[in-house]
Protein backbone atom coordinates (compact mmCIF):
# COMPACT_ATOMS: atom_id res chain seq x y z
CA UNK A 1 0.00 0.00 0.00
CA UNK A 2 1.14 3.45 -0.87
CA UNK A 3 0.94 6.15 1.80
CA UNK A 4 0.96 10.21 0.86
CA UNK A 5 3.53 11.87 1.62
CA UNK A 6 2.69 14.56 4.14
CA UNK A 7 -0.71 13.19 4.42
CA UNK A 8 -2.09 14.25 8.02
CA UNK A 9 -4.46 16.78 8.60
CA UNK A 10 -3.67 19.42 11.27
CA UNK A 11 -6.55 21.12 13.38
CA UNK A 12 -7.61 24.20 12.28
CA UNK A 13 -9.65 25.90 14.79
CA UNK A 14 -11.28 28.50 13.20
CA UNK A 15 -12.51 26.42 10.11
CA UNK A 16 -13.86 23.98 12.62
CA UNK A 17 -15.56 27.36 14.17
CA UNK A 18 -17.40 28.40 11.45
CA UNK A 19 -18.95 25.02 10.73
CA UNK A 20 -19.72 23.76 14.48
CA UNK A 21 -20.61 27.73 15.90
CA UNK A 22 -22.90 26.39 18.41
CA UNK A 23 -20.33 24.59 19.74
CA UNK A 24 -17.30 26.72 19.26
CA UNK A 25 -19.15 29.02 21.67
CA UNK A 26 -18.42 26.87 24.46
CA UNK A 27 -15.28 24.79 23.43
CA UNK A 28 -11.75 27.09 23.33
CA UNK A 29 -9.28 26.27 21.41
CA UNK A 30 -7.27 24.24 23.57
CA UNK A 31 -10.30 21.51 24.62
CA UNK A 32 -11.55 21.58 21.01
CA UNK A 33 -7.62 20.59 20.34
CA UNK A 34 -8.19 17.42 22.50
CA UNK A 35 -11.08 16.45 21.35
CA UNK A 36 -9.56 16.49 17.74
CA UNK A 37 -6.55 14.46 19.25
CA UNK A 38 -9.55 11.98 20.43
CA UNK A 39 -11.08 11.61 17.29
CA UNK A 40 -8.07 10.79 15.87
CA UNK A 41 -8.14 7.60 17.26
CA UNK A 42 -11.34 6.44 15.77
CA UNK A 43 -10.74 8.11 12.29
CA UNK A 44 -7.10 7.06 10.81
CA UNK A 45 -5.50 10.44 10.30
CA UNK A 46 -1.41 8.79 9.21
CA UNK A 47 -0.42 8.93 5.99
CA UNK A 48 -1.68 5.18 5.20
CA UNK A 49 -4.60 6.53 5.83
CA UNK A 50 -7.68 4.55 3.82
CA UNK A 51 -9.06 8.16 3.42
CA UNK A 52 -6.38 9.26 1.20
CA UNK A 53 -7.91 13.24 0.55
CA UNK A 54 -5.66 15.07 3.56
CA UNK A 55 -5.76 18.81 1.64
CA UNK A 56 -7.34 21.52 3.56
CA UNK A 57 -10.85 21.42 3.31
CA UNK A 58 -10.23 17.61 2.13
CA UNK A 59 -12.60 14.94 2.80
CA UNK A 60 -10.20 13.65 5.85
CA UNK A 61 -10.30 16.88 7.33
CA UNK A 62 -14.15 17.17 7.06
CA UNK A 63 -14.80 13.95 8.89
CA UNK A 64 -12.22 14.38 11.73
CA UNK A 65 -14.16 17.89 11.75
CA UNK A 66 -17.24 15.94 11.95
CA UNK A 67 -15.73 13.53 14.81
CA UNK A 68 -14.47 16.25 16.94
CA UNK A 69 -17.79 18.12 16.83
CA UNK A 70 -18.91 15.03 17.84
CA UNK A 71 -16.74 14.06 20.85
CA UNK A 72 -17.75 18.36 22.00
CA UNK A 73 -21.39 17.28 22.18
CA UNK A 74 -20.92 14.48 24.24
CA UNK A 75 -18.36 15.96 26.60
CA UNK A 76 -18.48 19.60 26.62
CA UNK A 77 -20.60 22.12 28.50
CA UNK A 78 -22.74 23.51 26.45
CA UNK A 79 -24.81 26.73 26.61
CA UNK A 80 -23.45 26.80 30.70
CA UNK A 81 -24.97 23.45 31.07
CA UNK A 82 -23.20 20.56 31.99
CA UNK A 83 -22.56 17.66 29.01
CA UNK A 84 -25.19 14.43 29.87
CA UNK A 85 -23.96 12.30 32.26
CA UNK A 86 -26.26 10.01 30.10
CA UNK A 87 -24.64 7.18 27.97
CA UNK A 88 -26.37 5.69 24.81
CA UNK A 89 -29.34 7.07 23.13
CA UNK A 90 -32.52 7.80 24.50
CA UNK A 91 -34.84 4.96 23.97
CA UNK A 92 -37.67 6.09 25.92
CA UNK A 93 -38.53 9.16 27.47
CA UNK A 94 -41.89 10.24 29.80
CA UNK A 95 -42.46 14.51 30.60
CA UNK A 96 -44.99 13.54 33.81
CA UNK A 97 -42.68 12.80 36.53
CA UNK A 98 -40.24 13.44 34.22
CA UNK A 99 -38.01 9.57 32.92
CA UNK A 100 -35.62 8.66 30.56
CA UNK A 101 -34.33 5.44 29.67
CA UNK A 102 -31.28 5.19 27.44
CA UNK A 103 -29.88 1.95 25.45
CA UNK A 104 -26.27 1.06 24.84
CA UNK A 105 -26.18 -2.29 23.14
CA UNK A 106 -22.76 -2.23 20.36
CA UNK A 107 -23.27 -5.23 18.27
CA UNK A 108 -20.30 -5.30 15.76
CA UNK A 109 -20.73 -2.68 13.33
CA UNK A 110 -22.86 -0.66 15.06
CA UNK A 111 -23.72 3.01 14.83
CA UNK A 112 -24.97 3.35 18.55
CA UNK A 113 -22.05 5.56 19.92
CA UNK A 114 -22.13 7.78 16.81
CA UNK A 115 -26.34 8.32 16.79
CA UNK A 116 -25.75 10.22 20.50
CA UNK A 117 -25.67 13.29 18.49
CA UNK A 118 -26.25 14.52 14.92
CA UNK A 119 -22.43 14.96 14.11
CA UNK A 120 -21.54 11.50 15.01
CA UNK A 121 -24.38 10.10 13.01
CA UNK A 122 -23.12 12.07 10.18
CA UNK A 123 -19.96 11.13 10.18
CA UNK A 124 -21.20 7.34 10.31
CA UNK A 125 -22.56 8.04 7.40
CA UNK A 126 -20.11 9.93 5.40
CA UNK A 127 -17.66 6.61 6.11
CA UNK A 128 -19.91 3.95 5.12
CA UNK A 129 -17.92 3.38 2.29
CA UNK A 130 -14.55 2.69 4.42
CA UNK A 131 -16.79 -0.19 6.20
CA UNK A 132 -16.85 -2.14 3.47
CA UNK A 133 -14.94 -4.85 2.06
CA UNK A 134 -12.35 -4.09 -0.42
CA UNK A 135 -10.97 -7.14 -2.62
CA UNK A 136 -6.84 -6.83 -3.33
CA UNK A 137 -5.76 -9.88 -5.75
CA UNK A 138 -2.60 -11.09 -4.56
CA UNK A 139 0.18 -11.45 -6.89
CA UNK A 140 0.10 -13.68 -10.14
CA UNK A 141 1.99 -16.90 -9.91
CA UNK A 142 4.51 -17.44 -13.19
CA UNK A 143 4.50 -20.71 -13.74
CA UNK A 144 7.83 -21.79 -16.18
CA UNK A 145 6.60 -25.23 -17.80
CA UNK A 146 10.52 -25.85 -18.56
CA UNK A 147 11.90 -25.40 -15.81
CA UNK A 148 13.95 -22.71 -14.13
CA UNK A 149 15.77 -23.04 -17.27
CA UNK A 150 13.77 -22.41 -19.48
CA UNK A 151 13.38 -23.06 -23.51
CA UNK A 152 15.98 -24.32 -25.59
Amino acid sequence: MSCVIGGVVAFDYTAWSVRYPELASSVAQPLAQQYFNEAQLYCDNTPCSPIRDASVGGQRSMLLNMLTAHIAALNAPIGGQPSSSLVGRISNATEGSVSVATQMDLPAGSPQWFAQSKYGIAFWQATSQYRTMHYVPGPVPVINPYGRFGRR
